[in-house]
């Protein structure tokens, strides 16, 4: 089996990514482990003003000091009213990484006064693979939709119980695993690059 180091101490994500990559190239092509799996090594800070520029520097990062080659994503929330911010500081917008809670709970009061069809917004997600030989590939996704002015729905994580994709009618965080999947940002990130890991890694 061929092991895979996801650069991401989220536990949500790496069963995401492991739920994606079983279903484009069937159970146990992949072994994915986590930062929480290796072991532990000095994490840059996420500097890039991109998503692309921060996938990639997590993922270089991890083949230095694993060896492994190292999948690493960066994502978050592009609010139309607020220029596309918090964009690359979404994990981080109310101060503190991380804080889910403080994050959206900022987001909603930023907009608050806001109606309805002026709270566009998208997730973003670029996704990094680099190879230990030092190749290098990155693609990305995107799902646009709206926030709604309360969290709805137990699934998911982050943003996703104040969004609601186009053509749906539930936040992210109350669609399944499955349908999330189908039409979320990361989803369509990493089904794109499970495409580059069967070239580049299952190949033989």
């Amino acid at each position: 089996m061929t092991k895979l180091l996801l650069a991401t101490r989220n536990a949500k994500k790496l069963v995401e990514l492991q739920r994606i990559l079983d279903h484009a190239l069937g159970r146990h092509a992949i072994e994915l482990v986590g930062l929480g799996d290796v072991p532990e090594y000095p994490e840059a800070p996420e500097t890039g003003l991109t998503f692309g520029e921060n996938a990639l520097l997590k993922a270089r990062e991890g083949v230095k000091y694993t060896g492994l080659p190292t999948v690493a994503d960066d994502s978050g929330l592009a609010v139309d009213a607020l220029s596309g911010m918090p964009g690359v500081f979404s994990a981080r917008w109310a101060g503190r990484h991380g804080d889910d809670k403080a994050n959206l709970e900022l987001v909603l009061a930023q907009i608050s006064d806001l109606p309805d069809e002026n709270r566009g917004a998208a997730f973003v997600c670029a996704a990094a693979l680099v190879l230990p030989g030092g190749k290098e590939h990155l693609v990305d996704g995107r799902q646009a939709g709206r926030l709604i002015r309360g969290p709805r729905g137990e699934g998911g994580f982050g943003y996703d119980p104040i969004f609601v994709a186009e053509d749906q009618t539930r936040t992210n965080a109350e669609l399944t695993p499955e349908e999330k999947d189908a039409i979320s940002h990361r989803g369509k990130a990493f089904r794109a690059l499970a495409k580059v890991i069967a070239k580049t890694l299952l190949a033989a």
